[in-house]
């Protein structure tokens, strides 16, 4: 599985996904929860969507050692 989300998506999602998460416990609504896909795909770097969508926000380091071998 490569790495799809750089540094800066990482944050935005992480917190996105407190702030859902922190909404849905102290309001009860259900639909909050979904901030648990933000936390996942922050903690492991990959968004499945992004292959679909042609998009890559990281791993720009990784992709230049690809490239120097």
């Amino acid at each position: 599985m490569a790495c799809n989300v750089g540094t800066i998506d990482r944050v935005l999602r992480a917190s996105a996904g407190i702030a859902l998460v922190v909404w849905a416990v102290m309001s009860g609504n259900i639909l909050g929860y979904i901030g648990v896909v933000f936390i996942l795909t922050a903690l492991f770097s990959f968004c499945p969507l992004y292959p679909l969508l042609g998009i890559n926000t990281g791993c720009k380091i990784e992709d230049k050692k690809e490239d120097e071998a």
